[in-house]
C-alpha cells in the first residue's frame, strides 16, 4: 500500500525553483558514478533498469526521487538539463543515455557493456 500512497501523494507535492545550484548539484551527483539512475520507488519501468544493471552485475547509484523532499524539484532539474520528464533517467559516465527502451536497446544491441567498460 505505501507504492499506492506515494504514488497518489506525488501529484500533490509542489516544486521549487530549479536554481543553479540545484543543476550544479546534479550535475555534480551524475558525475560521481559510473551509472546513475534517477528513479521512483513505484515505477516498472525504474524496477526493470535497475532489474538489467542488476542482471549484468553493474554497480550504480540510485537517486530515488519519491522518497525525497526536493524529488520533484530535481525532477524539473533534469527536465531542464536532458529534456527527459520521465524516469528512470539513467546516466553512464556523466552522460545521458535516456529511459528505460533506451537502456534495453542498447543491452540488445551489446553497446551496454562497450558503453560501460
Amino acid at each position: 500500500m505505501s507504492y499506492i500512497y506515494s504514488y497518489i501523494t506525488s501529484f500533490f507535492k509542489s516544486a521549487g525553483p530549479v536554481t543553479p545550484e540545484i543543476l550544479s548539484g546534479l550535475k555534480s551527483n551524475i558525475d560521481s558514478a559510473k551509472v546513475v539512475v534517477y528513479s521512483k520507488t513505484y515505477c516498472p519501468y525504474c524496477k526493470s533498469t535497475k532489474s538489467l544493471l542488476e542482471s549484468i552485475g553493474q554497480e550504480y547509484k540510485v537517486v530515488e526521487l519519491d522518497t525525497i523532499s526536493d524529488g520533484l524539484t530535481l525532477q524539473n532539474g533534469l527536465l531542464e538539463l536532458t529534456g527527459q520528464k520521465t524516469v528512470p533517467n539513467v546516466f553512464i559516465s556523466g552522460k545521458h543515455i535516456g529511459g528505460n527502451s533506451d537502456i534495453q536497446a542498447l543491452n540488445a544491441s551489446g553497446k551496454l557493456k562497450e558503453l560501460l567498460a
